[in-house]
Parts: structure tokens; sequence; C-alpha cells
């Protein structure tokens, strides 16, 4: 606070004016300086500096100019990689082994002798160069000689003719002595420019590139401008009868040339078709459909699209192509959730209702029938094959009447939410896992051997059988006491020869298999397996000869390829042949791109799922005899008889454990006694177990193991 003075204005006092006051600073405040800047703490400056760090480093000035930086250095990186490329293609036969593999790939047989015959063109000519090579220094020597012969005559004779015509022998020397100074004059110049050469040699060299790089879009599709990235034309009449035009069909060209509305009158209307347009196209005559079929990356590059966004179908009309040309990027679009996560109250019907599977790619919902039909996906690693499985097994558990049995071959807990909700759950990547899995399949035949033997008329509620990553089971070493395989294709696998059984007659009696697996091959899928499916979907894959594991050669020479997928990108994008799917007329298989349902959210549905059905009670496989002694249970059962029928020791066994023993067969009890010395064995004719032999076995590995426990 300060002191108030009151200052004499020297003015007469009125009732309107007031004395002049003016604050002074208390002496014992000590002096200061009016204008001196607060303090700031040393903490609050960092603080400040390091948001002025980040505005500046975020702003949209600085991510432009990162941006700009960034482009243009990747012009002059991928201009020298082009031009590297070009060298390279120059001087091998890289462009005619890339061009054959690409006929190959296309079925283009007479296209792929044309290119390695050019190939072959091309060796013998560079074989010729090189050989050249080797006579090339002797040559280049005669030449030279030859070459300074001659000037050096031509010079001499030039001399003689100046000399008699000038009467003066000294002209003799003129022309050579005029090449010797053009000479040193050449030189010279050399001498002067080459300095500047070698430091701006460099420079031309890099903005070379640069502008290659620049010319071709050599940079990353993020820091290019909005008007380079953003290529992709609107689809109108004249963009597609262009496309039509270039497509290297010489009768299309010529009748597009001839036409007077320039083609127009091929064209059908333009129409909006989900997240794209589709076209009608009627061909001149002389022009087959499949010719189009075979150039589609070809027509999707004239219409500014990528391959995977331009698909031909054939309409019923004659001679007539349907193009569905998809909005650029409209397909890396994510799709909406699944209608079972968003109707809380949706139910499903297994014989004559259709699973919300995804959308095709017009937009329209895919819906899928699962009735009475056997079904494989198959595609490559982490593409999206459980999930897109797990979505159709979902709906279906959302009919009350349906039983599933499940074997989860990876057993990472994809399929743990039927728990509960499955009567068999196996979920591991073992080979044990895999002979409960081959067991859980032959139950399904014993079962489906019952139903088919019951009275005529009987009706039976639907029985599916799942196995994620049947591959693994295909794959399996492991051989039973009867040296049978559980893996492999021949006739003597348990899995193969079940699964074959089940896709021979399952389905008359609803008893069907679902199986996930991936990268398929002859080995780890079997063609009379993946025949046996009625329902064939694939997710991106790796080679055309996988694609026809996965669908059939029908489906792909019909124009099915998942193998033009694109693996990541893709993700949960299917090709499906199968005859419960709507498939327009022309077409062999639909490319559907499905929901995707998080673990969590399936957990969710398997809830709702379960409340449906009230308390089912899940086997899990992988448990059996880990809470009982198997052994000593035989050995129970055997009582003091000396050796019991096999047949008599089973049905013990399920009274002393239903959830134990209340599956398994005579192979599951050999499988037990196996290594035991206590086998079965034959008498009079009959299977028997020996008490005797079993009492020894277990004697001995008592006492083996209390010897451990003593060490």
């Amino acid at each position: 606070m300060g002191t108030v003075h009151h200052l004499d204005d020297h003015r007469p006092t009125t009732p309107d004016t007031e004395p002049l006051v003016t604050l002074v600073k208390d002496p014992t405040t000590g002096p200061t300086t009016p204008d001196a800047p607060p303090t700031v703490p040393p903490v609050s400056r960092a603080v400040c500096a390091a948001r002025a760090l980040r505005t500046a480093a975020t702003h949209e000035r600085t991510r432009t100019a990162g941006r700009f930086t960034v482009r243009h250095g990747m012009y002059v990186v991928g201009g020298g990689r082009i031009v590297a490329r070009r060298a390279w293609e120059g001087r091998t036969a890289t462009r005619y082994e890339r061009m054959l593999r690409a006929a190959k790939a296309a079925g283009n047989l007479d296209l792929a002798t044309e290119w390695e015959k050019s190939g072959q063109r091309f060796r013998a000519a560079r074989h010729q160069r090189r050989m050249d090579l080797l006579s090339a220094p002797v040559k280049a020597a005669k030449g030279a000689a030859a070459g300074l012969g001659i000037t050096a005559g031509g010079l001499l004779l030039l001399g003689i003719i100046l000399a008699v015509a000038n009467e003066n022998f000294a002209d003799l020397a003129t022309p050579t002595l005029a090449l010797i100074e053009l000479v040193r004059w050449i030189v010279l110049i050399i001498t002067v420019v080459w300095g500047p050469l070698v430091a701006l040699g460099p420079w031309a060299a890099l903005l070379a590139l640069w502008g290659v790089g620049r010319h071709q879009q050599a940079a990353p599709q993020w820091v290019l401008p909005a008007c380079a990235a953003d290529v992709a034309a609107p689809i109108t009449p004249s963009v597609v009868v262009t496309a039509l035009r270039d497509l290297g069909i010489g009768p299309l060209r010529t009748a597009v040339k001839e036409m007077g509305d320039a083609g127009a009158a091929m064209l059908g209307p333009i129409r909006i078709a989900g997240c794209g347009v589709e076209v009608d196209i009627t061909l001149p005559s002389g022009v087959a459909t499949n010719e189009v079929q075979k150039r589609r990356r070809k027509l999707a590059e004239n219409l500014a699209r990528h391959e995977h966004e331009v698909f031909i179908t054939i309409p019923q009309a004659a001679r007539t192509v349907r193009l569905w040309i998809a909005d650029s990027g409209a397909l890396d679009e994510p799709l909406g959730p699944s209608p079972l996560m968003t109707d809380t109250t949706l139910t499903a019907d297994y014989a004559k209702g259709k699973a919300p599977w995804g959308q095709d790619l017009r937009g329209d919902a895919a819906l899928i029938s699962l009735y009475q039909r056997h079904m494989l996906i198959t595609g490559l690693s982490n593409q999206g094959k459980t999930a897109a499985l797990r979505a159709l097994a979902l709906w279906l558990a959302l009919d009350p009447r349906v039983e599933f049995r499940v074997a989860d071959l990876k057993g990472v807990g994809d399929w743990g939410m039927f728990d509960g909700l499955a009567t068999v759950l196996i979920q591991g990547p073992t080979d044990d896992h895999v002979i409960e899995a081959t067991e859980m399949l032959e139950d399904l035949v014993k079962e489906m051997e019952r139903r088919i033997q019951a009275p005529s008329g009987t009706v039976f509620t639907p029985l599916i059988g799942i196995v994620d990553e049947a591959q693994v089971a295909f794959m399996c070493p492991v051989v039973d006491g009867e040296k049978r395989p559980y893996g492999g294709s021949k006739a003597t696998s348990r899995y193969f020869m079940a699964a074959r059984k089940i896709h021979n007659q399952g389905r008359a009696v609803d008893v069907l298999l679902f199986q996930g697996t991936q990268d398929p091959t002859d080995q780890n899928l079997p063609k009379l397996v993946r025949e046996g499916a009625h329902t064939r979907a694939s997710l991106a894959l790796g080679t055309e000869s996988q694609a026809r594991m996965a669908l059939g050669d029908k489906a792909v020479d019909g124009g099915a390829a998942p193998n033009l997928l694109r693996p990541g990108l893709d993700k949960g994008t299917v090709v499906v042949a199968s005859d419960g799917i709507r498939i327009p007329a022309g077409q062999a298989a639909l490319t559907v791109r499905t929901h995707y349902i998080s673990t969590d959210d399936a957990a969710e549905i398997a809830t709702r799922a379960k409340s449906l059905r009230g308390g089912v009670t899940t086997l899990h496989a992988v448990d059996r005899g880990e809470e009982r002694d198997p052994l000593m249970d035989v050995m129970t059962v055997l009582g003091d008889a000396s050796r019991v029928l096999t047949t008599d020791v089973l049905k013990p066994l399920t009274a002393l454990s239903e959830d134990t023993y209340g599956k398994w067969s005579h192979l599951d009890l050999k499988r037990v006694l196996d290594g035991t010395g206590a086998e079965p064995y034959k008498s009079h004719g009959r299977m028997v177990i020996d008490r005797e032999r079993l009492f020894r076995h277990l004697a001995n590995r008592d006492t083996d193991g209390s010897a451990s426990a003593a060490e």
C-alpha cells in the first residue's frame, strides 16, 4: 500500500473540482521496477517449451513440409529403382520371364509360347554380342590403323593440292597443322569445362532420377498430393468404351471405331450398385465374352481401378458381359457390425433360415443356407478363417435344436465361448488333441449309422461337428495300437476315413461336418475330403493351384480367384462356391465381405444362445483320464476273473464314470492298454483282457514310482 499525498494544482477549490492525488510506494516495501516481467518458475518454462515444440511439430505447415520433403526424396529413390530395373531388364531376360509367368498364370498358352520364343531370341542375340566382344580388340586396332592411314593420306593429298594451287611448298603441312590446332582447342575447351561438369554431373543425375520418379509417382500414397493420390476417374460411357477399345481385342477395337456413336450403343445404362456402379455391355459380333474375362486386369487399369475393384460376370442375355466397378478405395472401407450383434432378438432356423454372413461386393446382404450342407473354409494364416467359420456356428447356436461338437486344434481360446454350448469341446494342438478329435468324428459316424438304421420317418435333431485347423489332424504322424495312422489320406487313416463317411451319408440324417484349414495342399487337405463339402469358401490364397484345391476346377475356370485377394488388406473376404448362397447367373462363385465378430462379442452371442437352450454339459475330451486312473478302473472291473471279454469291460467302466468312459469304444480301451503287456488278444475267436498281465504291469508301475520317489 502507498501513502496518499494531496497535490495543490493552484486552482481554486470548488464543489466541482477535486484535489489531485497520486500514489507513492511506501519506502518500507523496497524499490521495484514497474515494467519488470514476473518471474517464471523453471518447471513452467520447460512445460511451455514442450508445448511449443509439440505445436510446431504437429502444425499443418510442418506436416505439409514433411510430406513435401519425403515425397521428393522418395521420387529420387523411386526413380533410381525404376532406372535400375530398366537397366537390369535391358541386360537380362527378366522381362521375358516375367511376361511368360503372367501368360501361364492367365492360362494364355499361345501368348506364353510367343514370350518364350522372344526370350530365346534375346538370349541368342546376347550370346552373339558377347562372342563378338572377344574379337572386338583386334577389329578395333585394325580399324584405328586404317583410319589413321586414311586420315594421314587425306591430309597429305589436301596439302599437295594447296601447295600446287598456291605455288608454295610450305602449304604441304597446312592441313596437318590445322588439324593439330583443332585438337589443341578441343583439349583446351574440355580442360575448362571439365571441372564444372564433374561438379554438376551428380546433381544432373539426381535431377534425372527425380524426374523419372515424379513422372511415375514413385512415392508412398500418404505423401502424394491430393490431385495425384486421387486418380480414379468417374465412370462415364466414354471411359468404359475407351477401356474396352484398348483391351487389345482386334474385332472389338475395329467395331468401336466403325460405330457412329463411338461405341456407346454397346452400353446399357450405368446404374449405382452398392459401393460402385454396374453396366451391361453387348459385345459386337466376333467377340466372345471369355475374351473380355481373360483381360480383367487390363480392363481395370484402363478404368483407373485396381484389379480387385472390377468384376466381370455373364448375365443371361447372349453375348453380354456385366461390369461391376467399385468406387476407388470403397472395398478398403470397414464393414458394419454383424446383425447377430445389432439385433439381440435374432434367432436361427437350421432348416429354413439363412445366416447373415456379410455383404457381397454390390453391398447386398450375403445370406447363406447351412441346411444339410457340409462346409470347408480355407485360406492363408491370419486372414480371418476362424472368425468367418465361427460366425456361422454362432448363428446356428441360436437354434436350440442344433447340437455342436467342436475340436479347435489351434487351442488359443477362439472357441472357448462354446463351453456350456457344445456337448464336446476339444482345444489344443498336440497329438493327444488330434486323437480326441478323431474319436469325436468316429462318434459322429456311430451316431450317423444309428440314425440311418432308425425306423423310417424318424426326425433327428441337427448334429454339427466342427474341426478348426483340420490340417493338424491330416498331418498327424501318430499311429494307434493296430498301426493305423490318425492322419494321412490313405484308407487306413482314422481321421480321413471318419470325415469321408460323414461326407458320404451324414447329410441325409443331419449329421454335418464343418472344417477350417489353412494353406491347402494335397497332404494337409486330401482331394476326396475337400470335394465332399457342399459349401466351399476360401480367403486369400497364394497360388491358383491352391485356389483350385479350395474351390474346385469348375469355380476357378468360371472366374473365382481367391489367389487375387490381397493378404492382410482383404482380411475376412471369402470367395464362396455353394448352392446355399444366391450367386448371380453366369457366375461360378460369389465374393463376400464377412462381418467380423470379435472373441468378446462372440462370447456375448454365445451367452444368448445358452439362455435359449438351458444347461448343456460340455465334455472336455482332453480331460479324459486325468481325474481317474483308467488302468486301475479296468483292474477294478476285471475283479477276480482271469480273463474278461472287452465288450464286458466297457459297460462297467461306463457305470464307474459316465463322463470319463461314456464315449469309450474298443479302440479307446486298446489305446489305454497299449504298451502295458496286457493288450487285448483273441481267445476262442473273441477279444479278451488278461487280469494277471495287467496286475503285473500295475505292480511294476507302482514299484518304479516308489523307487523314483525315493531317489
